[in-house]
């Protein structure tokens, strides 16, 4: 790439994992490549301790969002990404980056709108969409951006004008090797792992407990519970199994995610698109609860792509009682056959390599775009 080779590659993330994860593993692939890195985020992620980002510099620019907000709350945002944005001009300018990556959120609109400002030097502006419905901040930019970088080859809600290219959604490299493992025997303990996104979901330890307690005495006898919980919560959840002899191991976040999912025979999770790749990449059945309001009921609509394979089921929080639940936890864990075919259709869904075609995407835009500048 000529003259964009020692530029520096700019990632925008911030927010939540499902945002974070796939900038991670972008970052891994591009650093691997001998790319110099550099992340933009907003104060939530500002700690966000990651070996992808360990030797990059970091900026923490100001932001908020702005749906769903007051008029007073959504021009207090709108004056905090206008500062944002003159700060990241700044700072790309002095970096003369190569390329800038967002992916989706408000924090990446600063980085986005000003690598649009710079003019003939201007970085290549590559986008990227984790869920199966164009985010709103995506849907804004994807006409001026260079390339509109997709997880699902249908999403919705893509402007007609946007440059695509579906590559998947890039998952961290501990989680992208699960790919081929063979699914674990269920002829002893039958494993469930309860997961609720980043922040962990205060339904799962409401419902889950009471869910698995309600099960034949067969199956209850076999199965080991592994249950992401939110602090407040994770007395009482314990108590929980305690009280019906149900061996379980509680935790705020699971460091080591990976192994807990090649672990798995069944995972209880919400549908945020790292979650949906993650799975897909391990080759595990679901059964997935939607986060009900999240901004396009984009969860949902990824949910539906692992149902429509056959690798979910696919239950929504206003319908989700102990009772519901329960029966189908019966259905998936009484019948080892169906759990392994779902989980053959789970692992069809995987893109492993997804990483790596974002990263090709971003270099063959950071090259057009230097090529077009020294033409000029």
């Amino acid at each position: 790439m000529r003259g964009a080779a020692l530029r520096p590659i700019a990632i925008a993330a911030g927010g939540t994992g499902g945002h974070l994860f796939p900038a991670e593993a972008l970052a891994a692939e591009l650093a691997a490549r001998g790319q110099r890195i550099v992340l933009f985020t907003d104060a939530r992620s500002a700690a966000f301790d990651s070996p992808a980002f360990a030797n990059a510099e970091r900026f923490v620019l100001k932001g908020e969002g702005l749906a769903g907000r007051s008029v007073l709350r959504a021009l207090r945002g709108a004056l905090a990404l206008s500062a944002g944005t003159l700060t990241a001009r700044r700072l790309l300018k002095r970096l003369d980056a190569a390329a800038v990556v967002g992916f989706g959120g408000y924090p990446s609109i600063p980085p986005a709108l000003a690598a649009l400002s710079l003019g003939a030097r201007r970085p290549a502006l590559i986008l990227h969409e984790q869920n199966a419905v164009l985010g709103r901040a995506n849907r804004a930019l994807a006409g001026r951006a260079d390339l509109l970088a997709l997880s699902y080859p249908e999403t919705a809600r893509v402007p007609a004008a946007a440059r695509t290219r579906h590559v998947g959604n890039p998952v961290r490299p501990a989680l992208a090797a699960l790919v081929g493992e063979p699914y674990p025997s269920t002829e002893g303990a039958l494993r469930l792992l309860v997961t609720g996104g980043s922040l962990g979901a205060r339904i799962f330890g409401e419902i889950v407990p009471p869910a698995v307690a309600a099960l034949p005495e067969a199956l209850r006898a076999r199965l080991v519970v592994t249950q992401q919980c939110r602090v407040e919560d994770l007395e009482r959840v314990r108590a929980a199994y305690a009280a019906a002899n149900i061996p379980a191991e509680l935790s705020p976040f699971f460091t080591d995610i990976a192994r807990r999912l090649s672990g798995a025979h069944l995972v209880v999770a919400r549908a945020g698109a790292s979650t949906v790749a993650e799975l897909a990449c391990a080759g595990r059945p679901s059964i997935l609860i939607p986060l009900p309001g999240a901004i396009d009921d984009h969860q949902a609509a990824n949910a539906r792509a692992l149902a429509a394979a056959g690798a979910a089921r696919v239950l929504p929080q206003a319908e989700a009682s102990p009772a519901r639940l329960s029966a189908l936890l019966a259905e998936w864990l009484g019948s080892g056959e169906r759990l392994a075919e779902a989980a053959r259709h789970a692992a069809s869904l995987a893109r492993p390599q997804a990483a790596r075609e974002l990263a090709d995407a971003v270099m063959d835009a950071a090259a057009r775009t230097a090529t077009h500048q020294e033409s000029r």
